[in-house]
């Protein structure tokens, strides 16, 4: 048969039509080459070409394929020489002339095994099949698109590579689970692009790509091809370490940022050269980053995320990022990241709606809306919803070697009733979210078998029984848990004036009750310090100087007390304002003695805390705790010994009343004790009541065969070392 002899293309109008619209589910059908006899050496080739006066099919050969004109812009041809790659060759009245790749032409670029693990919702690596991935595909360089939209009859990619026309890119829907997926050659790395989406009602709505691996800078919401990331990691010795340690019962003081105003207007790379050398001087062990994560309002602190595997563009690139976690474990400093798995905003470019429809979220508003948040809720009972939140903590802890997760208001998630006076009950008529519950189950337990050595960390403020307990053993498998209830108890303790204190001292003990129940982390964070709450200055009683004692004495307990400390940027150096994000930290106050002295006494207990294994060892064992006095209320005492099981041990005394106790006697174990930090030293700014001398007695108290009289300042703390 000739070609003349050929039989016209008889292709139906209203699905030229709706292929020229860019509304066909399926365009590659219609679209690209396809075989017209059985031999599949008579190929016939289509293509979208609106406004064109001729389009050819250049074989790879060099045979030219002349197409003919359709109707609505759709060309049609025909040949004998097999299948071919070829590109299209579009001449206009103008004179222009495009040449380009046929994306119809290609196969799916997203392979049956990345489907079917999808579809179980067990993809554990999905963002290298989905979004938008620059790769090679059947030896041609592109992108490869893929959404899932299962409600959509129709989905597009427009770009600033198709000036913004999504007809000319129309996706394929690839299985009944709504995969859609397109491969557009030529396109590079940094263009900008959404999704079209054409509802099941028929309406179109532009989306951001949930996926996306990098996002235009807010306030502008355009997804960006992401450049692969050409990062040479040089954190091999830290990533070794890592995986042999158990970060459980190891050294872990954490500061806490926003990254964006610790220091206003750095860009990650710069962040690295500031705040490294000031972690070092501080002594802290770990950086704790509140989210970095797109995230459409600033105000929000990055807690309502639009994107979630792409770093927030406010401070560089995906690669910027990579440099700032690089350096800062290279300086021997451990990276945490607040994770916001709970709930997500309701922008109409995000997430929100997806398809037209719930998605992502719940779609009964009982279990899909946080009222309060003005936010929708996941629908952790979605085997695909729950694999996109599973492959996002697996994206940070691998793409970017973040050593822990933080994960936000784990309360919210658990409890079906939480902040809501109309709720849905479970199938047992509880309040507990069982899917929720079975979904942080896996992440934790995929998380820590994936990546040795890292860290799961819950925000959860209720009592929720086995929160750090293994899943095998009924437990949610979170590795530390914030204490919320310290904090809230010792704060209420720290606001008495100091006379009335000796009637609450029950406050000050009650949480060594439980301190052993979980793995817990005390955290002081910017909940605490912001909508009015005032900062730990302004919340301590009396004038300058009793607040800056009062805080050295608060930070003295805390980072004694078994548990990991944290502290939220700004409460190292007592700020006096309230965290606001809209500016930075006051460092001007260090100018002052009594703010550069609270910051000496924290980067001092953090270089004891990490010297003595005592501290931090046995935190979560009560072995590692030892009481010398817990119940001198009237004089506002507490001493306690901390053990490292191998002969390391450290007095740790407390005097919470505003009076000197000039010898105030104290049993202790044998052996040759010394003074190693004192929080009233006259270089943290205080009274200088101190212990440069100790005459131990063998004269027994509190149990122990011998004592020794301490001078114990006001609102101060001693650090007693037993020498070797």
């Amino acid at each position: 048969m000739t070609t003349a002899e050929l039989p016209r293309d008889l292709i139906d109008e209203a699905e030229l039509s709706a292929i020229a619209d860019g509304r066909h589910g399926a365009p590659h059908a219609v679209l690209g080459q396809h075989a017209v006899d059985a031999t599949e050496q008579t190929i016939r080739i289509r293509a979208r070409r609106p406004l064109a006066h001729r389009v050819f099919a250049v074989l790879t050969d060099g045979t030219r394929v002349e197409l003919e004109h359709l109707a609505h812009g759709i060309w049609s041809g025909t040949h004998k020489h097999g299948f071919s790659a070829y590109h299209l060759e579009t001449q206009y009245n103008s004179g222009i002339v495009d040449v380009a790749d046929d994306p119809y032409r290609f196969l799916p670029s997203i392979g049956e095994t990345d489907l079917y693990l999808f579809g179980e919702g067990r993809h554990e690596q999905l963002w290298q099949a989905f979004g938008a991935n620059v790769r090679e595909h059947q030896g041609v360089r592109g992108t490869s698109f893929v959404v899932w939209a299962p409600h959509a009859q129709a989905v597009r990619v427009t770009g600033s590579f198709n000036q913004w026309d999504g007809a000319r890119h129309a996706m394929r829907r690839l299985n009944a689970q709504g995969v859609w997926e397109l491969f557009i050659p030529d396109v590079a790395e940094h263009q900008t692009y959404k999704f079209q989406i054409q509802t099941a009602s028929g309406e179109w709505i532009d989306k951001a790509d949930p996926m996306a691996k990098h996002a235009e800078r807010p306030p502008h919401t355009a997804s960006v091809v992401p450049a692969n990331s050409t990062h040479v990691w040089g954190d091999g010795e830290w990533m070794r370490a890592r995986a042999a340690r158990d970060p459980h019962n190891s050294p872990m003081s954490v500061y806490e940022l926003h990254a964006m105003s610790w220091r206003p207007g750095l860009s990650y790379r710069q962040l690295a050269d500031e705040l490294i050398p000031y972690l070092k001087q501080m002594n802290f062990t770990h950086v704790e980053f509140m989210p970095l994560a797109e995230h459409p309002f600033g105000g929000s602190w990055g807690y309502q995320v639009s994107g979630y595997f792409a770093p927030t563009s406010r401070m560089g690139s995906p690669d910027d990022l990579r440099y700032l976690i690089d350096q800062l474990h290279q300086a021997g400093i451990g990276v945490l990241m607040d994770w916001v798995p709970g709930h997500f905003p309701k922008d109409a470019f995000a997430l929100g709606r997806f398809d037209g429809q719930p998605l992502y979220e719940h779609p009964d508003p009982r279990l899909g809306e946080q009222q309060d948040w003005g936010t929708y809720i996941f629908d952790y009972g979605n085997s695909q919803v729950r694999n996109f939140l599973v492959a996002n903590a697996l994206y940070w802890l691998e793409e970017f070697h973040v050593d822990g997760l933080r994960v936000d208001a784990v309360a919210s998630m658990i409890y079906r009733d939480y902040s809501r006076e109309e709720w849905l009950p479970n199938v047992d008529g509880g309040r507990e979210y069982y899917e929720a519950i079975d979904f942080l189950k896996e992440v934790n337990a995929t998380a820590y078998k994936r990546n040795p050595g890292i860290v799961m960390i819950a925000e959860e403020s209720t009592s929720f029984d086995g929160v750090t307990r293994p899943t095998d053993h009924g437990g949610l498998g979170f590795g530390l848990k914030w204490n919320m209830g310290w904090m809230n108890d010792n704060l209420r303790y720290f606001e008495k004036d100091p006379i009335y204190r000796q009637y609450h001292h029950g406050e000050l003990t009650f949480s060594f009750v439980y301190a052993w129940s979980e793995q817990f982390i005390l955290p002081i964070s910017h909940d605490e310090v912001v909508h009015g709450k005032g900062s730990m200055f302004t919340k301590m009683p009396g004038d300058d100087w009793q607040k800056a004692a009062n805080m050295r004495l608060f930070y003295s307990y805390q980072w004694s007390h078994p548990g990991k400390p944290l502290l939220f940027m700004g409460q190292e150096i007592g700020q006096p304002q309230e965290w606001n994000e809209a500016h930075g930290i006051d460092w001007w106050l260090l100018e002052n003695p009594t703010f550069s002295g609270i910051q000496k006494y924290v980067a001092a207990l953090n270089e004891l805390y990490v010297a003595h294994p005592a501290m931090w060892k046995l935190d979560n064992d009560p072995s590692g705790l030892q009481w010398v006095t817990g119940e001198d209320a009237g004089n506002s005492i507490l001493a306690y010994i901390r053990h490292d099981g191998a002969g390391d041990q450290i007095l740790c005394v407390h005097n919470f009343a505003n009076s000197v106790h000039e010898s105030y006697r104290i049993g202790l174990p044998e052996g040759e004790w010394e003074e190693i930090l004192n929080s009233d030293d006259l270089a943290f700014g205080g009274s200088g009541v101190t212990n440069p001398e100790l005459r131990v007695q063998a004269e027994g108290a509190h149990g122990f065969p011998q004592s020794v009289d301490l001078r114990m300042p006001p609102l101060g703390a001693t650090f007693l070392r037993r020498k070797r």
